[in-house]
């Protein structure tokens, strides 16, 4: 919103903002030469900010993640959560001083370096990993996931609102100010996870190896197939994921739905609501379930409410496609801990780090096919991005099954063979 406002008032474009409702009905304002100038160089500069972060902190996760598992998570936990105060700062400057808008790839960059939100994810999913025990490993990792919902939705109600009431800067203090708190936490407060520490060199080639060997020579041969195919699930859910969030809001602005501001905040609100509701729904079907048949209640729940937002032409079709989604995000949690239960205990930051890289991954792939997607399929079916998402979805759903069916089919035969070890 700030580089739409920004380069518009560079470009002397003073229309709507980019979240104006141009999609219902006012066809002249979308065929307006300047703003399609504006809305070009804003997804430009959106596009190198997001791209040079994701190559650099790629590198850098795939560096840090491996190397934290030797020296310990605490180091994972600063480094990034510095480096993001330091892009907070960077952001501040250039809204302050109105430097061009190519010092915020500069502040994205920085942040890439110290391994960037991914590096943060990697090290807290790594860190609950060590400190949780196999069977409340899965019920960990869905709180932390809550936590992301949780954020999410009050920085989207919040952001928003305070945006509209005070401009630009104050809710970057904010910003600034939480990164330097995780920042100061992780320093002084946070105890270390890993119990036996070791010095290990932070530049060699030894922690892309360790990523390598994760999924290219593990200890169990059977491994390495069921990360390689827990992976791809996790890559397609994630993605679907990302690219559905991506298009709610263009989706509810366009006809027939028409939402002003307020309706697409509640939406907003009921999309991070599915965070809360999963993480309920998971500790209750615990209790009945194995986990592989929660993350497949999920991927229904996921499936039917995309199906259902997909052909919404009331409002309150829409809410009641949100509504389908209150388990959507059960399935997510499920794959980590699966993840994690395939590698050792010294295998966690390598192994989180190459999820947190997929993570990346996934949204760059989403933003590119469903934002294009979108408007080469608006003539026959507005809301065909939902069902083409709903449709994907069923290759996690088959991998999962099929591999908890192998799994069970295994230790069947393994039991006749002989007495089960104690797991």
């Amino acid at each position: 919103q700030y580089l739409w406002d920004r380069l518009g008032a560079e470009r002397g474009y003073h229309g709507h903002n980019s979240s104006g409702s141009a999609g219902c009905g006012n066809s002249s304002a979308a065929a307006d030469p300047l703003r399609q100038e504006v809305e070009a160089l804003v997804s430009h500069w959106n596009l190198y900010i997001n791209l040079g972060g994701f190559f650099v902190s790629v590198l850098s996760v795939t560096v840090f993640g491996p190397w934290s598992d030797s020296v310990g998570r605490r180091p994972a936990l600063i480094l990034p959560a510095a480096g993001m105060a330091l892009q907070t700062a960077i952001y501040l400057l250039v809204m302050y001083l109105e430097l061009h808008v190519a010092y915020f790839l500069l502040g994205r960059l920085l942040s890439g370096l110290t391994g960037d939100y991914n590096l943060i994810l990697a090290s807290c999913f790594a860190y609950v990993a060590d400190t949780s025990d196999r069977r409340a490993r899965t019920f960990r990792v869905a709180i932390l996931e809550a936590c992301l919902g949780t954020a999410g939705m009050l920085a989207s109600i919040g952001g928003g609102q305070w945006r509209k009431a005070q401009g630009y800067i104050n809710p970057f203090w904010l910003a600034f100010a939480a990164t330097l708190a995780a920042t100061l936490y992780a320093a002084f407060c946070l105890q270390e996870s890993v119990k036996q520490r070791r010095p290990a060199r932070l530049f060699t080639l030894s922690h892309y190896k360790a990523v390598y060997r994760l999924y290219m020579a593990p200890e169990r041969p059977s491994s390495r197939w069921k990360l390689a195919l827990y992976s791809l699930a996790f890559f397609l859910l994630v993605t679907v994921h990302f690219g559905a969030k991506d298009l709610f809001v263009l989706y509810e602005l366009g006809f027939p739905l028409c939402w002003a501001s307020d309706l697409i905040g509640y939406g907003s609100a009921a999309n991070y609501l599915a965070y809360l509701s999963s993480l309920g729904g998971l500790r209750l079907l615990q209790l009945c379930l194995e986990d592989t048949w929660v993350a497949e209640i999920g991927l229904i729940s996921n499936i039917a409410g995309l199906v259902v937002i997909s052909l919404a032409t009331t409002t309150a079709l829409m809410f009641t496609g949100y509504g389908i989604l209150f388990l959507s995000m059960a399935a997510t949690p499920v794959i980590r801990s699966k993840l994690s239960k395939l590698v050792s205990e010294t295998e966690q930051g390598a192994l989180f780090a190459s999820v947190a890289c997929v993570e990346g991954l996934c949204s760059l792939v989403a933003t590119g096919v469903f934002n294009s997607l979108y408007p080469a399929t608006l003539h026959f079916m507005r809301g065909f991005p939902f069902l083409f998402g709903a449709m994907i979805l069923l290759i996690p759903a088959v991998i999962i099954g099929w591999i908890q069916i192998w799994d069970s089919k295994h230790d069947y035969s393994h039991f006749q063979d002989g007495p089960p070890s104690p797991a």
